[in-house]
C-alpha cells in the first residue's frame, strides 16, 4: 500500500511539473487564450472609465465656463457703469459750456445740481445737493439756458426741495420785455402760470416775452420766465391777466444750477 501511495504523488508531481513545463513552452498562446477571453469585460470597463472620465471633464468644463461667463457679466456691468459716468460727465460739461456761452459764471455764483425726483401734483421737485454744499433755502433755480425754474424751499443736509414757479404758493415780480411794463407771475398749478396785475392802458401782445424783476428781492432780474399765450382783459377790471406759456419743459430737464449770490 505505502509503495502504490509514493507511486501516486510521484506521479501527481510528474504531472504538474509537467504543466508547468508546458505553461513556460506555450506562455504566449496560454497569454493570448487568456487575453482574448478577457478583451471583451476590459472593453467594458474600458469604455466606462472613458465615459465618467468624460463626464468629469464635461463637467470641469462647465464650471469654468459658467464662471467665465459671470466674470464677463461683472465686467460688462461694470463697464456699463464707466460708460454711465463718462456720459454723465459729457452732459455736465456740455450744460457748462452753454453756461459759460452766455455768462452765467459772470452774473451768479452756481452750484449744478441734478433733478433726483418730481411731485408733479405739487410742482416741486428733489435736487440731491443741500445743506453740505452750500444750497440755503429761498435760492433761485435755473437751467443752463437762464430759464427762470423756481426757488429752494426746504433744505437738507444731502438733498433740497424746489419749489417750482407754476406752484400755487408761487407769486413774484416780472416785467415785459423791451417794456416798461411791470406784473405779477402766479402760479395755477399742474405747470400753468398767468400774469396779473398789469394796468389796463398798458399794451401787451401774444408772443411777449416775460422775465424777471428784481422787485421784492425774490429773483434777480432778467431771467426768462415765458411767452405770453392768451390775453384776458375786461372793461370792469382794472387790470388785464395773460395766460403764459413756460419755457421749460419738466419732463426734459434733468439738470439745473442753483444761485447762490445775485
Amino acid at each position: 500500500m505505502k509503495i502504490f501511495s509514493k507511486k501516486k504523488v510521484l506521479t501527481g508531481i510528474l504531472i504538474l511539473i509537467s504543466i508547468i513545463c508546458l505553461l513556460n513552452l506555450f506562455s504566449k498562446e496560454v497569454r493570448g487564450f487568456f487575453y482574448s477571453i478577457s478583451m471583451p469585460i476590459q472593453k467594458i470597463f474600458w469604455r466606462a472609465g472613458e465615459r465618467v472620465l468624460d463626464f468629469f471633464e464635461i463637467f470641469g468644463r462647465t464650471k469654468k465656463l459658467k464662471k467665465d461667463v459671470e466674470n464677463l457679466k461683472f465686467e460688462n456691468q461694470a463697464l456699463l457703469f464707466q460708460i454711465a459716468v463718462l456720459k454723465e460727465l459729457e452732459n455736465e460739461n456740455k450744460i457748462l459750456r452753454e453756461a459759460l456761452e452766455i455768462g452765467l459764471e459772470k452774473e451768479f455764483k452756481l452750484i449744478l445740481v441734478q433733478i433726483i425726483g418730481k411731485d408733479i401734483s405739487q410742482d416741486f421737485i428733489l435736487i440731491d445737493k443741500g445743506e453740505k454744499d452750500g444750497v440755503s433755502e429761498g435760492m433761485p433755480v435755473i437751467t443752463q439756458q437762464k430759464v427762470l425754474f423756481g426757488k429752494v424751499s426746504e433744505v437738507y443736509e444731502n438733498f433740497s426741495k424746489v419749489m417750482l414757479i407754476s406752484s400755487k404758493k408761487s407769486s413774484f415780480d416780472v416785467k415785459i420785455l423791451d417794456k416798461d411794463i411791470s406784473g405779477v407771475i402766479k402760479g395755477k398749478g399742474n405747470f400753468k402760470i398767468f400774469l396779473d396785475l398789469i394796468p389796463q392802458d398798458k399794451e401787451i401782445f401774444n408772443g411777449d416775452t416775460v422775465i424777471s424783476s428784481s422787485m421784492g428781492g425774490i429773483f434777480p432780474s432778467g431771467l426768462l420766465v415765458g411767452r405770453i399765450k392768451e390775453i384776458k382783459k375786461s372793461d370792469v377790471e382794472p387790470f388785464q391777466k395773460a395766460e403764459i406759456e413756460l419755457f421749460f419743459d419738466i419732463s426734459q430737464t434733468e439738470t439745473l444750477f442753483v444761485i447762490q449770490d445775485f
